[in-house]
């Protein structure tokens, strides 16, 4: 048996990563021709660039400094507007007040009470002067306080926005909204499973605290019975750790690449709460952090199994096809 290895950002992807993982991209309003989205209504007249400066605060709260050319006329209403992609209810669109902040600046604040739901929120400028809001694109963030972010473990409900620059260049936040929450720490991977650590927030461990691995339905098996691996779970304070070997998962292995979603039931009887990683500056962990797929022997042949984030961040096991097909 070969040493354990603690894995840590490789920087890319792998070939076995995107072709395990079914997940759908997120899109950005493509263009017609799929480089760029389409230009807004009245870009002619509008400034041909806006720029925004993030910084992020410990409670997760945002400060957005805009740069603007020095003879804009700010009118009033000048807002800084978050549209939440896909969405189109009445809370899918958070207006900021823009405000003077300097020669040439204008400044707008996310405070950490206002609540984003969980997805992807469009950055704008809507200057108050008639015409459409502009997209905005990525200046400096500055997301120190983010690193090893630590909340109150006793927090009913955590908040987390992480802003980012989207595949077309543009500026955007990518926010999660999670009570209770686990958050996932060091990733332990063996040739036998994977030993996961963390931290659960707004709940207690307590008798019965295990974690869950539930094969994830597709189309094909939505009517297929519900398959769950428990193991027990090892708590200190709201410390945890746990370890799961890749045999069992293995063993209901039918056919193809197979997502296993990671949960942790702090109790007997308690709801189960999601495993992610959320708690840093990182917005799409999945082509940063990157583990090993080992081989396991099964009566179908050499499986490989290991961990991987999801395009949300939550952490999973993936089980695919025998090693050579």
């Amino acid at each position: 048996m070969t040493a354990p290895s603690r894995l840590t950002a490789t920087g890319h992807d792998t070939k076995e990563s995107s072709a395990i993982d079914q997940e759908p991209e997120a899109p950005d309003r493509p263009g017609p021709d799929g480089t760029e989205p389409p230009p807004e209504r009245g870009a002619a007249t509008a400034p041909a660039e806006l720029r925004a400066d993030c910084i992020a605060d410990s409670a997760g709260g945002l400060t957005f400094d805009l740069s603007v050319p020095g003879d804009l006329h700010l009118n009033w209403s000048a807002a800084l507007v978050l549209r939440l992609r896909g969405g189109d209810g009445a809370d899918d669109a958070v207006r900021l007040p823009l405000g003077p902040n300097g020669a040439g600046r204008l400044r707008a604040v996310l405070p950490s009470t206002v609540a984003l739901a969980e997805g992807r929120w469009n950055a704008y400028a809507d200057l108050g002067d008639g015409e459409d809001p502009r997209r905005l694109l990525p200046g400096i963030n500055d997301l120190r306080s983010l690193v090893d972010r630590r909340p109150l473990a006793g927090i009913g409900r955590l908040g987390v926005r992480i802003p980012y620059a989207t595949k077309f260049g543009n500026l955007a936040l990518r926010s999660w909204l999670r009570g209770p929450h686990a958050e996932a720490g060091d990733i332990l991977v063996t040739p036998d499973g994977m030993t996961v650590s963390g931290r659960l927030y707004g709940a207690a461990p307590a008798a019965g605290a295990r974690a869950e691995a539930r094969l994830r339905r597709t189309a094909a098996s939505a009517a297929a019975p519900a398959v769950t691996v428990t193991v027990p779970l090892t708590v200190e304070g709201a410390e945890f750790s746990f370890t799961l070997p890749y045999a069992e998962p293995a063993g209901h292995w039918e056919d193809g690449s197979e997502p296993w979603d990671l949960w942790l039931r702090p109790a007997e009887g308690a709801g189960p709460v999601r495993i992610a990683r959320l708690l840093d500056d990182v917005a799409d962990k999945k082509q940063v952090f990157t583990y090993p797929a080992m081989p396991v022997p099964t009566a179908a042949g050499d499986l490989r199994a290991g961990p991987y984030y999801t395009l949300d961040n939550d952490l999973a096991l993936r089980i695919a096809g025998p090693v050579g097909d």
